[in-house]
């Protein structure tokens, strides 16, 4: 049932947007395994910048994946699935957001509890309780009793690969550490800033205690997967956000224009 899922994903996505869909012998086969659809969102707000996914259209996106039995699953549950620790879900979503803004919890989250989702957001947290555009302490907490996962995007969101790497632990360490006081559990996950890492920078996360870490290269997870090198399906704002977020999902060859390859 798993190896299928994302081809059940794309039949349904593709009958909601007939109009605009190609031909589904165009779409890439899904090859045997395992396979976990990340979703990667920044804000859900009406604004014209491209990180920001209209709220109808992230409505829309929810009832989709709540419609289509998906089920939305943690890090730790991927990452224990993955390592043959527990059986996923036929439908294994999981939907994360970078950065933290105030939108995930005013916008973003009523929508998810409308349909019964969960998600996972990585947080800046030296931004936390500090900037009006980002969630506070106690917007973390209350989201976290009602199923929404946080972890680390860094202390202060830098390009990794351009920092020594004293800078790069401290970085990775002190996000880590500040969390865990802040929220009182362990912080094992990690999603890099602006989605650059390198072997070099994995291997330090890793040293550190982090148990994965997650990318904005375009693709599926699965068994084959880099534990610190995880794919994501990245969701912009666009002219034609729905229509965009089915072929996203389906990995329809206009992506490549965008970099946004499976490889």
């Amino acid at each position: 049932m798993k190896k299928i899922f994302l081809i059940a994903l794309i039949v349904i996505g593709l009958s909601f947007y007939h109009s605009q869909a190609q031909n589904l012998d165009e779409i890439a086969e899904i090859a045997d395994g395992s396979k976990i659809l990340v979703l990667n969102y920044h804000q859900v707000a009406n604004s014209s910048t491209y990180l920001a996914v209209p709220i109808s259209d992230f409505d829309a996106q929810m009832k989709f994946l709540a419609d289509s039995g998906c089920v939305t699953i943690t890090p730790d549950e991927l990452y224990a699935g993955l390592n043959g620790e527990i059986e996923l879900p036929p439908k294994p979503v999981l939907i994360t957001f970078d950065d933290g803004y105030i939108d995930n919890y005013t916008n973003a989250f009523p929508i998810l509890k409308k349909y019964g989702l969960r998600a996972t957001i990585f947080i800046i947290p030296s931004f936390t309780s500090v900037y009006p555009n980002y969630m506070t302490w106690e917007q973390l907490k209350e989201l976290e009793a009602n199923g929404i996962t946080i972890e680390s995007h860094t202390l202060t969101h830098p390009k990794l690969e351009e920092l020594p790497d004293d800078e790069i632990r401290n970085e990775l360490l002190n996000s880590k550490n500040l969390l865990e006081e802040q929220l009182g559990h362990p912080i094992e996950f990690l999603a890099y800033p602006t989605g650059t890492y390198n072997l070099h920078i994995a291997g330090i996360a890793q040293d550190l205690g982090y148990k994965g870490a997650f990318t904005i290269k375009y693709g599926v997870v699965d068994k084959g997967s880099n534990f610190f090198a995880l794919e994501r399906v990245p969701i912009f704002h666009s002219p034609t956000t729905m229509k965009d977020f089915y072929e996203r999902i389906a990995w329809r060859q206009s992506f490549e224009e965008f970099g946004w390859k499976k490889r």
